[in-house]
């Protein structure tokens, strides 16, 4: 009797789109504390580019033997649970795996996830938009912490990238600390990124209180931030050296279930965005990597098992 496997995107040796194949996986029951979760949805990030492109291999981050998995974050439907966890089969969830050197990823049919990590999507909000909240918003989340409450004595934050998930997401949550945000982004994004409640701006000078630079090659640095005031980047392996009495943070995404809950909740009720410009099936997840690769559109490109 043939084990029974299911279908996964990885790469071996990675060079770009091309290098992506689709295998078969053996599949395996949870063990205690795990969850089986049967994907609908996987959204593609700028990681996952790097990850094809072999970026990360150069860097050491990643050392697998044999392939190497893709994808960061999921929304899927509860397959099977493992003993001592308390979910009902056919729950919907949504969850992040986090790392590099892994030999799986959430490009895939199937997943095995601690059953800490997942949060149960609330009603109303359909699997494809609730793939795209785990990675940008528990990221834009966590930017806002290492934000804090915005000072008394300056409380201007500009976001670049801020028609990006990530940079969205921040412009969306830190109201919430205090503080007054203005989204850098191109002209065609101002109507986005006011809806987020934002002031925008498609060019800028220095002296903000505080930067949150989520470009992807953060290429900003610390010449915006104002003498005294804080920096955060998405890009931990950019990390400007501080001067002028500037705080720098980067980010270091973390799985967390219950934050992730309210930011479902939140994307639910509207106030988060979940932007999606195309589903595409598992099998053409190279040619997803293709078209982001290209840039120009706004919303995500979500693979469907």
């Amino acid at each position: 009797m043939s084990t029974p496997t299911f279908h996964a995107a990885v790469v071996r040796t990675p060079s770009g789109p091309d290098s992506i194949e689709i295998i078969d996986v053996p599949l395996t029951e949870p063990g205690a504390g795990e969850v089986a979760v049967a994907v609908a949805a996987a959204p593609v990030n700028p990681t996952d580019l790097g990850v094809a492109g072999g970026f990360f291999h150069e860097m050491g981050m990643i050392e697998q033997p044999s392939h190497t998995g893709l994808g960061w974050d999921f929304a899927g439907t509860v397959r099977a649970a493992g003993p001592g966890v308390d979910v009902a089969a056919g729950t919907r969830v949504a969850g992040v795996v986090l790392g590099f050197d892994r030999d799986f990823g959430t490009y895939a049919e199937q997943l095995v996830v601690p059953a800490a990590d997942l949060a149960v999507v609330p009603e109303g909000l359909d699997l494809v938009s609730a793939s795209t909240v785990p990675l940008s918003g528990l990221s834009a989340a966590q930017i806002v912490d290492q934000l804090g409450e915005a000072p008394t004595d300056g409380n201007q934050l500009l976001v670049t990238g801020a028609a990006g998930a990530i940079g969205a997401n921040v412009a969306a949550l830190a109201p919430d600390r205090g503080w007054q945000v203005t989204g850098l982004a191109r002209a065609s994004d101002e109507q986005f990124v006011r809806s987020l409640g934002a002031d925008f701006v498609t060019s800028t000078g220095m002296g903000w209180d505080a930067v949150v630079d989520a470009t992807p090659r953060q290429a900003w640095g610390l010449t915006l931030v104002r003498d005294s005031g804080t920096f955060v980047g998405v890009r931990p392996n950019i990390v400007p050296a501080a001067e002028r009495g500037i705080t720098v943070h980067t980010l270091m995404a973390r799985s967390d279930a219950s934050r992730l809950e309210q930011l479902l909740a939140y994307a639910a009720s509207g106030r988060l965005p979940t932007r999606v410009h195309a589903v595409m099936p598992l099998d053409r997840a190279a040619d997803a990597h293709r078209a982001m690769a290209e840039g120009g559109t706004r919303g995500r490109y979500v693979l469907k098992p």
